[in-house]
Order: structure tokens, then sequence, then C-alpha cells
């Protein structure tokens, strides 16, 4: 199988004898550019590469690729009007000349450009191939250039990696000579985009738990999660234990990521329509009553009925770690099947909260709850009143979870409420966008040495922030900037204060019961409930199953479904009071979690396609 090429790496090596190249093969640094005769921007980018190359000589190995503006005929005549020269010296007078054009390229310019080539040289030489070489090799360029993620002119790529940050000549020298803080920035930007980093992540912070509660620091560790921390006003004080500020408060952004992916899928993504949502949907609430009646048919009430509570435990999914295997198996899964299992993923977490609420609450203050719904009536006014900036949406957002938190319901339902309540719009007009920023910009331009000196006037960037705010709704924006921290520091530190559990073997040996009973219920019932419900949807007309992936692969991810950990704990440590009950049931998620993942990957790993 060949591996996927990252979006944000170059698909393809450069190759001394196929690519345009100006500098030694054995340069320590490469440059690569896409870019389009035909785009004012890569002429100017063309100022700042001859810069390049004078300051680093024979260190920096440039190589041009082409990206002709999409619809512009006049970029694509130019392109293969530079690829018709067989000589490199040729192709890169021809290039220099068409990127130093003062105007706008037309078709007159392109014929005077050949014309003074062939004057200066009478004899030429053309590409052998003719204008179907030249198409081919643009074409290739092009193929190479959508496969390596370019979606502008220009691009760079710098040793391989895409360069997304501003061109101007420092910016690119410190990517260049690799600086320490850029280093560090594009490690942490390729670790992101990996697919499956959050699980890993998530791996590791369970195994240095695990370590640290099995040390002779294990008192100690589990102590420090107690310590209470919180707001004091005279008399009046708001504090709760570092493991509660995580497990009520931190966690509510987890929840609201999901709520506003969720409200994504439905709206405007793969599952916006009823016949394809209906399908994750069904597997998951399938997925979440199964296992509730395996632990309740298998595991037994327990000491004064304590164990009985523990039905919620087997019902939700690991969305980060079921969809880090998925990404580590490629091209042997199809996307669709990771869209689905994502969604019924999000549904799992979605009912798992719900039973939280409702089942897993003791006592419900009556002023808090009313609070509430007068902060979620206030949430509803603001967006049919069509606000679109977040920070109303955020402040309302801190006072519904003070309510909720108070009212005796688990704070974390605040995260779906308000991601219900967080705006969605059509899809601007981008070229109406572009048009007017491009007007702005020209503008300033024209201001000459005042705007060199004093930057772009108030007026052209207040209007520039209203662009930019109008490109991404309220709900896409908040999910941006709030789905990294979720996923590489509230994920971790909920794994770090949870996951934690000392191995005493002997001590567990009353909890057998409950720990089979859990573990059956998470390999068992889960791909059980999930398939079944999703076949019975099928079956009764309410939903379809894609053609592009089969019943056994729909079945692996039910079985990838499986992996509890990060809701199943979350659920215990609502359940069970007793620490050797919610020790013993952490060991069973662990057990559960490791065999599904397994199961999930063994049938996912040769499965096929098709449409049965």
């Amino acid at each position: 199988m060949t591996p996927e090429t990252p979006a944000n790496r170059l698909d393809r090596p450069v190759d001394e004898t196929y690519d345009h190249i100006l500098g030694p093969p054995d340069a320590e640094i490469t440059l690569v550019e896409y870019g389009s005769y035909a785009d004012p921007s890569s002429r100017a980018a063309h100022e700042r590469v001859a810069e390049m190359r004078n300051r680093f000589g024979n260190r920096l190995r440039y190589v041009f690729r082409h990206r002709p503006l999409p619809g512009s005929d006049i970029a694509r005549r130019a392109a293969e009007l530079v690829e018709s020269y067989s000589d490199p010296t040729r192709f890169w007078h021809v290039h220099v000349a068409l990127m130093t054009h003062a105007a706008t390229l037309t078709a007159d310019d392109l014929h005077t450009i050949a014309a003074d080539q062939i004057l200066e040289e009478k004899n030429a030489p053309r590409n052998e191939e003719g204008t179907l070489g030249a198409k081919a090799r643009v074409d290739a360029d092009v193929e190479s250039a959508e496969a390596s993620g370019v979606i502008v002119t220009p691009t760079f790529f710098i040793n391989g990696r895409r360069y997304d940050g501003p061109w101007d000549a420092n910016s690119l020298s410190e990517a260049m000579l690799g600086s320490l803080g850029h280093v560090v920035h594009a490690a942490a930007l390729d670790f992101a985009k990996w697919a499956p980093s959050t699980g890993i992540l998530l791996l590791l912070t369970t195994a240095i738990a695990i370590a640290l509660s099995n040390s002779t620091f294990g008192p100690d560790f589990n102590e420090f999660w107690d310590q209470p921390f919180g707001i004091i006003f005279g008399d009046a004080a708001f504090d709760l234990s570092l493991r509660h500020w995580i497990n009520d408060g931190l966690l509510v952004i987890f929840f609201l990521v999901v709520g506003l992916e969720i409200k994504r899928e439905f709206t405007v993504g793969h599952l916006a329509s009823r016949q394809s949502a209906m399908l994750p949907v069904a597997a998951a609430v399938g997925g979440m009553v199964m296992p509730a009646l395996a632990y309740l048919l298998l595991v037994p009430e327990g000491p004064e009925g304590a164990w009985s509570l523990g039905w919620g435990v087997p019902m939700a999914t690991d969305t980060a770690f079921a969809v880090a295997l998925i990404a580590m198996m490629g091209r042997r899964v199809p996307i669709e099947l990771r869209v689905f299992l994502t969604a019924a993923a999000i549904v799992d977490d979605i009912g798992a909260i719900i039973v939280v609420a409702i089942f897993y609450t003791d006592e419900l203050r009556s002023n808090y709850l009313a609070g509430a719904a007068a902060i979620t009536g206030l949430l509803a006014l603001v967006n049919r009143s069509g606000i679109y900036r977040t920070s109303p949406y955020v402040f309302l957002g801190i006072g519904l979870w003070t309510c909720v938190h108070s009212s005796g319901i688990h704070a974390t339902l605040a995260g779906i409420i308000l991601a219900l309540f967080i705006p969605t719009r059509p899809p601007p007009n981008l070229r109406a966008l572009m048009l007017q920023a491009d007007a702005i910009l020209t503008a300033e331009t024209k201001r000459g040495k005042e705007v060199m000196r004093y930057g772009p006037s108030e007026p052209s960037l207040e209007a520039l922030d209203a662009i930019h705010e109008r490109l991404e709704s309220p709900a896409e924006r908040m999910l941006r900037h709030v789905a990294p921290r979720s996923s590489y520091v509230v994920l971790p530190l909920f794994a770090l204060v949870n996951a934690g559990v000392a191995v005493e073997t002997g001590a567990l040996g009353g909890q057998t019961a409950l720990m089979f009973g859990t573990a059956v219920a998470l390999v068992v019932g889960k791909p059980l409930g999930f398939v079944a419900a999703a076949a019975l949807a099928v079956r009764l007309g309410i939903a379809t199953k894609p053609a592009a992936y089969s019943w056994r692969q729909l079945a692996g991810a039910g079985a990838l479904a499986g992996i509890g950990f990060t809701m199943s704990l979350f659920i215990a440590s609502q359940a069970f009071e007793l620490e050797s009950d919610f020790a013993a049931v952490k060991i069973a998620i662990f057990a559960g979690s490791i065999i599904s993942a397994i199961i999930g990957t063994a049938i996912l790993w040769n499965a096929r396609s098709d449409s049965n």
C-alpha cells in the first residue's frame, strides 16, 4: 500500500533531470515555489526569491513549478509558453520576462515576449514534443500542486515542508535557516495535523498516570489533585478541588467542541441530509442501549446496590482513540467510514452527558435551574438577534456553567447547550469579499510612502477585519480556536487526573464480576448494538449505507466503538463512590478498550469496500 502524502508536504521530490532548478544539487536549503505568471502575488514574490538567492548564494536551490490561476486562460497559456523551451537558459529568460512584466498579462504580451526571444536567438530550441509536451508538463505540475495541498499562489515549500508564513525576506530567511522558534512551531503544527496525535497523547498521559499511581509517589500524586482551589469573597466562597475543576470545568470545553462538531456535520457537513444522518444516529443509539443492557445482565447489584449504577459506563465511545486507529490504517479505511464513526461517537458522547445529567444527579436546586433556563433563553435571544461576535456567547456560557453546576446537574451539560446556540450562517460570497478586500488593498498601495511608514489606515483595517469576520461563522471560528485546546490540553489533563490506578490484584478479587461485566459490555455489547441498530435502520428504510464501505467494515468500526476510555472513565467517576470499585472499573475499561482496539483493527485491516 502506498502511504498517503501529508497535505503540508511535497508529493513529488525534486528531480534534477526534470524540474526547473537554479542552484547546486547539494545545497542545504531547497525552496520550491508553485506560482502563476498571471498572478500579481507571484510576480511580487519573484523579487523576494531573487533577494533570497542573492543572500544565500550556493546554499539555496530554487525550484519553480506551475500552478496557473484556476479559470485563467492567459495564466495557462503563459505556463505553456515558458514550457515550450527545452533549453534551461531559455526557460529562465522567458520566466523572468513573464514575472517582471509590469502590467496585467494579455495575449499580445505573450506574443511580444515570444517574439523577443526568437529575435534574440533565431534557433531558440523548443520542446521536441511541441505543444502537447508543454501541456503535459503543466498538467503534471498542477496535479502535484493539488496533491501537495496548494490552494493559493505563490505557495513555498522549504526542504519539502510547506511554508505557511509571510513571504517577506526576514520571515523566509528565518524559516530557511531553521531558527529554534520556527523549528518548534513547525514541529508542533506537524504533530497537531497528524490524525493519530490526540490518541497518542492520551495514551502517553494515561501511561504516565498509571506509572505514577503505582510508584512511591502514588499517594502524593493522587492527593495533589484533591487540593482545593477557588475564589473567596468575604464569607462567600466558590472553590473546588483541582480534580473537580478539570472534570466539571475544563471538560465543558470538550463537550462544547463535541456539540459544535455535531452541529456542523448535521447542518453543512457530511450528514446534512436525513438519510445520511440517520445511520450514525441509529448506530450510536444501539451502541448505547445494548452495552447498558449487557452490563445489567452480567453485573450483580454489588454491596448495597453500589454496582447497579454503573450501567452507563460502557455506553460511550472514545472518539480520539477510535479515529486515531482508523487514521493510522490510511487508505485501507474509506474516508466515509471515518466520518460515520466520528459522527456516531459524537452522538454517543452527547448521549452520555445526557445520561449523566439525568441519572447521576443526586440533588436538584430549583433556583439555579431557573437561572440556567433564563440564561438559555438569553442565548436564544442573542442568537435570533443575529449577533455574530463570540464574546456575548462566552460570557453567557460562563454564567450558564455556574448555574448548571450549582443546580446539581453535571456542569458539562452547559457545553452542549452553549454549542446549540452559537450561530452558524450561510456560506459567504467569497468573490464579493475578495473584490472588496482587493479594492481596499489597491487603494492603500496608492498612498505611497505614507502607508509604508505608518501602515494601512484605520478605516481600511476595520473594513478588512469585518471581511475576515464574515469569512467564517461564529461556530466555525470557535471550533477552530477551541478544538486544539480540547484535544491537546483538556483531554490529556483529564486522562492524567482520572486514569491513574494502583494495580493490586489481591485487593480487587471481590470485584471480578464487576470487571468482567464491564469489559464484556464494551467488547461484545457495543459492536453488537452498533451493527444491529444500523442494519435495522437500513432495513426499515430510514437510513442508507454508503457503498464506499462494506458491512464488514462497519462491523470493524463497531468493534472500535468499544474503546470507551475517556467518557467511560468520566461516567465511572460519577457512578462509583468507593475507590476500590472505581479502580476495578478502570482496569475493566482499559482491558475492554484494548481488546476492542485489537478486534476492530484486525477486522478492518483486510476488509474491502463493497455495496453488500
